[in-house]
């Protein structure tokens, strides 16, 4: 019975691992067309097609779910409004990098956020950090060194822009963590859809630009691709733990480095390589040491 049950889950978790990974190519595909777009749209009216998209699906799938008046009600509003501010500004911000920097440089520096999550929790919510998880901390904050390379003579401040991103969604992370505990996914999903749309379209109207039929097709697909890449994974946690998933996320930067090579000829150099290694190396050990 037992041998069953471990061949069970372990059909479960192969499933969730492989929608997982679909996701993370998801995310990596919409990432290669927000880089084509950047150049002719500004970010704001790029999010601003997104959240819109993403208002519509959200309220009309709670709406027929008959979960819309309840996912109104949070106990934390005013959490809530900054969560979601918090979740459109990474994007905002990971868009504007991808203006000057290649998918794999964006995303290698982008993958510390899980290490400052970490760190930021033990120093704002007071959780236990240990040994180990402060030596994953140090080995992705040495990749960091290592793709920025400061004092060389080459450093780009372009490369800020994503590790601005990644603090800013290592900051979201923690306040999900916090509202996730009082309300509920709807509510959460509903508030982040709402706040997104109303503030991305105060930034987007003004720079708007109309598009052409091709380019148009192009913001449909990247709309839609956000939303399949988040409902993939929610599946993927249906059918495995987030611990067994974790490192699995990590694929994106393989991706999004496959996507800049054979869609813009974009290579890494050695060095975002080894600091890019080196961070998921931190990343995937501070997983393992829970």
């Amino acid at each position: 019975m037992s041998r069953q049950f471990a061949e069970a889950a372990s059909t479960h978790h192969s499933r969730g691992i492989a929608l997982c990974l679909t996701s993370m190519l998801v995310f990596a595909s919409q990432d290669g067309i927000t880089k084509f777009l950047v150049k002719e749209f500004s970010v704001a009216q790029l999010l601003m097609v997104r959240y819109w998209v993403f208002v519509v699906c959200v309220v009309g799938y709670l709406a027929w779910k008959g979960e819309l008046r309840g996912a109104v009600r949070s106990k934390l509003p005013r959490l809530q409004v900054v969560r979601s501010l918090l979740a459109l500004g990474e994007a905002a911000i990971f868009g504007w990098g991808l203006k000057y920097l290649g998918l794999a440089d964006c995303h290698a520096l982008f993958a510390v956020f899980p290490l400052l999550t970490l760190a930021l929790a033990g120093v704002f919510l007071g959780e236990f950090i240990g040994l180990r998880h402060w030596v994953a901390a140090l080995v992705g904050f040495v990749g960091t060194l290592v793709i920025l390379r400061p004092g060389f003579g080459i450093f780009d401040p372009a490369a800020l822009i994503p590790l601005l991103a990644a603090t800013t969604f290592a900051v979201y992370n923690l306040l999900s963590r916090r509202i996730s505990q009082t309300d509920s996914f709807a509510t959460n999903m509903l508030y982040m859809a709402v706040i997104g749309a109303i503030a991305s379209t105060c930034f987007g109207i003004p720079a708007w630009q109309a598009p052409t039929p091709v380019q148009w097709g192009l913001l449909g697909v990247y709309a839609v691709a956000g939303m399949t890449g988040h409902l993939l994974l929610i599946k993927a946690l249906e059918f495995a733990p987030a611990a067994v998933l974790q490192p699995f996320n990590y694929s994106l930067l393989v991706f999004a480095t496959l996507v800049g090579l054979l869609v813009f000829g974009e290579f890494p150099d050695l060095h975002t390589i080894a600091g890019g290694l080196l961070i998921l190396a931190g990343g995937i050990y501070a997983v393992r040491a829970r």
